[in-house]
Parts: structure tokens; C-alpha cells; sequence
């Protein structure tokens, strides 16, 4: 560490002006070269050697991650870089690629202002470029466009300097294609790449060579002469010399990448929610060291010395060791312990962080991702901080844990915990009355690099064979239906009916929330989600995990303020555990239209009124023709044209369905939606024996979709089953009473 000593004196005067940071990031599809090309920036900045740069991949520094090549978590790193007399110091985060650790890729953008796409030349743009691009764009973090892998083009495919032009050509069209679709108004034209300008280059991050166009008219390189290098010497050494990798993506960096207080002019807007503080919002606009500390977590990770170490941008003020902060989600208030910037797998200590940059803080044990950490003295005047975290992918896949040891049961649990706490897209449920401990994922290799994190710690467990989260819904509107406390004098009448789509994404887009007044969520539930007026004025409960509403249509009914809550909390109870098969239930509105609640406190206590409501919401779920949701994966299949007609057969075998095959080149990618539970088990082994493994795909969580009939009841069934519920399709008619 003593090497870097002179390397981070430096950069720790640069990083005191916010104008010379750059906040970067890697981003791509998985596979397409991001680790390889983070090393040539490395290299760059003197951390490895240049041999090793493009083989050793530095920033993955998980043991699983060199073994496996890919990336799973997101590393930072700070970089020192000159240009024209300027000095910068550019701070890195490499990003995973595989489509299960996209909460990870998610993560890091809220703390960068650039982020440079790599996209394989053979492949072209595939579907994780356009999930991280998007992403991007939501969090309005400036995109720029590296196309690798040019070396296979010439060496293996063996195109002409033309067709290689037209590829690029093709994918600079289609990657501006993605900032048409997805960037807003304001960016579209701005933000698009061209060649021109420099917002494009292309190279190999493997044998360390990049060029964009001003390089290229500097040094008088023609595309022909490259193809030349290599026709002589196949590793492409005189490239690397000539016309280096980083000094592309560097210089790329340097002209396009807004500096924090460019950046956070625009970028807060979107972000930060209490708009009417002004003084903080300028702070946060200006990112301004002197003004009020607010910081926003992007990441926790649990250090074996150091214990859980939180990394976030300083969006306004100071960070300094000892002082106390405010956890806005958490409503605690903690002291820092501990502040340092970040180089690889090392940190670094530094006494005082201001605002712009990206640093380490020890301390902050309640924190987890997307956490709002503000000074002590302004806790009150901030209410909700940063805009949620929005994550494109769910948890659908689940597995059980299950200890071969029982002592080992309370470390199992609680490594697990802390799992969750660095992973938001991992969810554990321990059930205390079974033991059962359940882990979602986003998929079979999310969970099994996630497992394989417990086992490192030396706990021995089972798991089970991964099964498919469902979610349950209904699609018919339901009758009034009546149920009585167990003690008879209470009633409660409720219909159950579905939510439209509007609704359903309004809540899930955050735009609708627990924490609004009501007049304002009247208003956008009626503009925006097209609800009626009494609904929309009367919501009690919003359920933003799953996306139901409570709805109180009564009127005039006695001592219902009373038991309001009690109401609410059974609401929420029915929503986690819906009555087809104990799943979450999803896209539903329970209105409570009627109700007697009996005088005495003592005979209208939880104990009496959760379970009516429960029973009630069952019983008009069920008579509202109810429907078990599976969750669809989007596919994308990147096969030799001969195939197509495998893979298409495949697919359909699986109640898939294909939506679109594109020629490029010479693969074609087949495109499609395919239910998850089709996928678990042995999908990828036919896959392969189909194609001769010549065949590569990749899925992303599209959407839900309902079971079809001839399924639903096996599959309700044998969830029942798993769960040791009763081994029969519950009927309306046993959760209803009558007057």
C-alpha cells in the first residue's frame, strides 16, 4: 500500500474541488469486457502491472468472481488522470453484467454522473445493455459507448475493414436507438454518441488498445492499419504501445463526463424529494462542501475486521470523522467512525471527505442501500431524502435453509441477515412457528453465489431445490361479503375486485406512497390511475410491496376511527398470504363497504377483528374468480442461424412464446417471453444438448402473468403441499357468514 502513498497525497488535494472529480462507471452486459478493461484504467494509474492488466481483474476481487469470470459485486476505485495541463480524479465503479446482479449495477448509478456502456462488437447490443442503459438514463447519469472485442472481428470472423465499419456503424444506430427510446426530452439529442465528437471509441480491452476519433486524426491511424497489426502479430503488442486503451476512455471521460456540481444541478432534481427546503436543495444543487452533509448509500458490505462498512456519495458537505449523522430510513442517529476513499478490495483513510466524492464510512451500523444519512442538526427538515432505489428485477426464485446442526441455527440466521443488508434484491423469511428459513433471489445463480457467501463462513446446511415465487390475484369483482368476529359481535362486509394496470404501476413507480396527503393522492389516483372519485378520496392503505389498496367506502359507521388500525394491520396480514395457497396476493383493491363494531373495547381487540377481516377479504377473493400470477422472464438467445429452429421449438415446448428474430451478421438472436418455472432444473442443459452448446442466452424478470387454468390447480396444490397447508382448493363459502 506504501506504492500509492504519493499517488493518493495528490489525489486527496484534487478531490478538495469538486471540479475536478469525475464520477464514473462501467456497465454492460455480462461477459462484454468491463473487469478487463477496469484493469487497463488501473494499469493506467499505476495499481497493476501492465502485463497483468486485461488478465488479472483486479476489481474482482471475489474469490468466486476470478474463478467464475464474472462480476457479482461493484468495486470503486480512485484514479488519477492529466489532460491538457488539467488534473483529475476520476473515481471508478466496475459493475457486474449478469442479469441477476443487476440490483448491484442499480446501486451504483445513483453515485455516478457518466457511465461508459461496453458492448461487444460480436454480439452487438444485447438485452442487459439495454436493462443498464435504461437504468442509467432513469437515474440521468450520462451514457458513453465502448465498442470491445474488436480483435475477434478480425481475427476470428475475418471481416473486411468495411464490414467492420458497418457493425460499428450498426451498433452506435442502435445504442443511440435505446437513448431515443428511454432518455428524457431534455438529454435525448444531447446525450446521444457520435463519433465526431469523441462520445464513441472502440478498441480491445484484452490487448489494451482504444481509439477515438480525435486520437485517431492525431496519430493518423486508419482502420486499415490495425487490421495490418494484427495480420502480423496476432497479440496486437505495437497497439497497446500506440494508441493505449486508457487514454481513450480517459480523454472520452474528461471531454463528456459532467463534474459533481454540473452534474447535480440536474441530477438532484430527480433524486432528492423535499423540495421545499430551499437551502438544502441548493446545497444539494450546488454540492456545496460548506453546506448541510447529506449523503446517499449506495452499498453495505460486511468487512471481516472492520464489520459493515457503508459506501455512498457525499451529495453536500463535509464528511469528518466523529461527527453524528441521522439515518433518515432507519430514524437513527449514529456516530462516524471512520471515513476513507476507496482503492480496490483496500481503503483509504482520509480525515475529511467533501462534496462530490464517493467514500467509505465505518460506523453506520443501521444503514443499508439507499439509506439518506444527514447531519444531526437538520434531521427535522428533511422528510423523506432520496427517491427510493428502483430495481428492475425481483426476487422470483426462492430455496429453504435448512441447518444440518441445530446449534448452528442462530449464526445461520444471522449471516443470512447480513446477507440481505449488503443485497436488497435478497429477501429471507424465517418463519418463527415452522423454523422454515426461505431465501429469494432473482434467480438460480443469484442464490447460489449467495449460499456460496454462508458456506465460506463454515456453516453446514440443506437447501432445497429452487422453486417459483407466485404471486395471487383475482379477476372478477366479488359480491358483499360478510364475516363475524370469533366472539359474534363484530361484522364486517368487504368486496374484492382488481386494480386496474395504471394503478398497479403508479405504485410501483413510487408515485403513489403511505406518506402523501390524501387530497394529493386522491388527485393522482383519479388523473393519473383513471380511479373513481370515491375511491380514490377514501384509500386507507396502500400495500407498496405487493400493489393493493384498503378502500373505506362506509358511511356513518360507529366507532370505526377506533379499530382503524387493528383494520389495517388485517389488511396487510390477508396481502402477505393471499387464500389460493398462503402466496403474497398482488393487484388487488379490498373495500371494506359496511361494518358493526361493539361498544366494549374489550370484545373489538385485535384478537377479535384481525381474523374477520382475514376471513371476510378470503371469502370475497375467492368469489371474485380468482387467479394464481407465475412471473415471465424475457429471453434472449443468441444462437448460429441453423439453430433458429432449435431454439424456437424449445421455447415453445416450454409454453414460451418467440416474439422476434434478428439477423446479425452471422448469429441471429432469437427473442421471447418463457415462464420461470420452466427455466429451474434442467433448462440449461437442454438448451445446450439442443444447440450443441453452440447457443447463449440470457433472461431478465419481465412481468406477471396468469397461470393457465389447467395448471393453476395442480400448482396451488403443490404449494399447499410444500407449505403443510389442508390439500384441497379452499371455497368461498367457508369463510362467509350469514346474518
Amino acid at each position: 500500500m506504501q506504492k500509492y502513498k504519493k499517488v493518493i497525497d495528490h489525489l486527496q488535494e484534487l478531490m478538495r474541488d469538486p471540479r475536478n472529480i469525475r464520477n464514473i462507471g462501467i456497465i454492460a452486459h455480462v461477459d462484454h469486457g468491463k473487469t478487463t478493461l477496469s484493469d487497463n484504467l488501473l494499469s493506467a494509474a499505476g495499481m497493476i502491472s501492465d502485463k497483468m492488466a486485461g488478465e488479472m481483474r483486479a476489481l474482482d476481487y471475489h474469490e468466486i468472481e476470478q474463478q467464475r469470470g464474472i462480476t457479482i459485486k461493484a468495486a470503486n476505485i480512485s484514479l488519477y488522470y492529466q489532460r491538457d495541463g488539467k488534473e483529475f480524479a476520476i473515481n471508478l465503479v466496475d459493475t457486474p453484467g449478469h442479469i441477476d446482479f443487476t440490483g448491484h449495477v442499480t446501486r451504483s448509478l445513483r453515485v455516478i454522473d457518466g457511465a461508459i456502456v461496453v458492448v461487444d462488437s460480436v454480439e452487438e447490443v444485447m438485452v442487459q445493455t439495454e436493462t443498464v442503459t435504461r437504468q442509467a438514463l432513469e437515474e440521468r447519469v450520462r451514457p458513453l459507448l465502448f465498442i470491445n472485442k474488436i480483435d475477434r472481428l478480425i481475427k476470428e470472423l475475418k471481416l473486411t475493414p468495411q464490414e467492420i465499419q458497418q457493425k460499428i456503424l450498426r451498433i452506435i444506430r442502435d445504442f443511440n436507438g435505446l437513448i431515443e427510446a428511454y432518455g428524457e426530452p431534455e438529454f435525448r439529442e444531447k446525450w446521444k454518441v457520435k463519433w465526431d465528437n469523441d462520445s464513441v471509441a472502440f478498441g480491445s480491452a484484452l490487448h489494451g488498445w482504444g481509439l477515438t476519433n480525435s486520437i485517431a486524426a492525431k496519430k493518423g491511424i486508419r482502420f486499415s492499419d490495425i487490421v495490418d497489426i494484427y495480420n502480423e502479430d496476432p497479440e496486437g503488442l505495437a497497439l497497446r504501445r500506440d494508441i493505449p486503451v486508457h487514454e481513450a476512455l480517459l480523454n472520452m471521460v474528461a471531454l463528456h463526463v459532467p463534474d459533481p456540481i454540473e452534474a447535480q444541478s440536474y441530477r438532484v432534481e430527480k433524486l432528492w424529494r423535499d423540495k421545499q427546503d430551499e437551502e438544502l436543495f441548493n446545497a444539494l444543487k450546488n454540492c456545496d462542501p460548506n453546506g448541510p452533509l447529506i449523503m446517499g448509500v449506495n452499498a453495505v458490505r460486511i468487512d471481516p475486521h472492520a464489520g459493515i462498512v457503508v459506501t455512498g456519495r457525499i451529495f453536500s458537505g463535509t464528511l469528518r470523522e466523529g461527527e453524528d449523522v441521522y439515518l433518515i430510513n432507519a430514524k437513527k442517529k449514529q456516530k462516524i467512525q471512520q471515513t476513507s476513499i476507496y482503492m480496490g478490495p483496500y481503503r483509504m483513510r482520509m480525515d475529511e471527505i467533501p462534496a462530490g466524492n464517493i467514500a467509505a464510512v465505518l460506523g453506520l451500523t443501521s444503514a443499508s442501500s439507499g439509506e439518506t444519512v444527514v447531519a444531526d442538526a437538520i434531521k427535522d427538515r428533511v422528510i423523506s431524502g432520496f427517491e427510493a432505489i428502483r430495481y428492475v428485477t425481483e426476487p422470483v426464485v426462492t430455496v429453504s435453509v435448512e441447518a444440518k446442526n441445530p446449534q448452528d441455527l442462530p449464526k445461520l440466521i444471522d449471516t443470512l441477515r447480513k446477507l440481505t443488508l449488503q443485497d436488497p434484491n435478497l429477501v429471507m423469511i424465517h418463519n418463527q412457528e415452522t423454523g422454515e428459513i426461505l431465501l429469494k433471489g432473482t434467480g438460480e445463480l443469484h442464490l447460489e453465489i449467495s449460499l456460496y457467501e454462508v458456506r465460506k463462513a463454515g456453516l453446514e446446511f440443506d437447501v432445497s431445490e429452487p422453486t417459483v415465487v407466485y404471486r395471487e390475484s383475482v379477476r372478477g369483482t366479488s359480491d358483499v361479503v360478510l364475516a363475524k368476529s370469533p366472539n359474534k359481535l363484530n361484522r364486517i362486509w368487504v368486496t374484492a375486485s382488481p386494480l386496474n394496470d395504471e394503478v398497479v404501476a403508479l405504485i410501483r413507480e413510487g408515485r403513489v406512497n403511505e406518506r402523501m396527503d390524501s387530497r394529493t393522492l386522491a388527485k393522482v389516483l383519479r388523473e393519473e390511475g383513471k380511479m373513481d372519485t370515491e375511491d380514490a378520496r377514501n384509500v386507507w392503505t396502500i400495500d407498496e410491496e405487493n400493489y393493493n389498496l384498503f378502500i373505506n367506502r362506509t358511511v356513518g359507521v360507529q366507532r370505526l376511527d377506533e379499530v382503524r388500525e387493528i383494520l389495517r394491520q388485517g389488511f396487510m396480514w390477508v396481502m402477505k398470504e393471499g387464500p389460493l395457497a398462503g402466496e403474497p396476493v398482488m393487484g388487488v383493491a379490498i373495500r371494506l363497504v359496511n361494518a358493526m363494531i361493539h361498544e366494549d373495547p374489550a370484545h373489538r381487540g385485535p384478537a377479535q377483528l384481525t381474523p374477520a377481516v382475514r376471513k371476510a377479504i378470503f371469502g370475497a377473493m375467492l368469489s371474485a374468480n380468482p387467479v394464481l400470477l407465475e412471473p415471465i422472464y424475457e429471453i434472449q438467445v443468441s444462437t448460429p442461424p441453423e439453430l433458429i429452429g432449435s431454439v424456437i421449438s424449445l421455447i415453445s415446448q416450454k409454453r414460451g412464446k418467440v416474439v422476434g428474430i434478428e439477423e446479425r451478421g452471422r448469429i441471429s438472436i432469437v427473442k421471447g417471453f418463457i415462464p420461470v418455472r420452466e427455466t429451474l432444473g434442467g433448462f440449461s442443459n437442454e438448451m445446450r444438448s439442443m444447440t450443441s452448446g453452440r447457443a447463449f442466452w440470457q433472461t431478465k424478470f419481465s412481468h406477471w402473468e396468469p397461470l393457465p387454468k389447467s395448471l393453476m390447480e395442480q400448482v396451488a396444490l403443490e404449494i399447499r403441499r410444500r407449505k403443510g397447508m389442508k390439500e384441497e382448493l379452499p371455497k368461498a363459502e367457508e369463510y362467509m357468514d350469514t346474518l
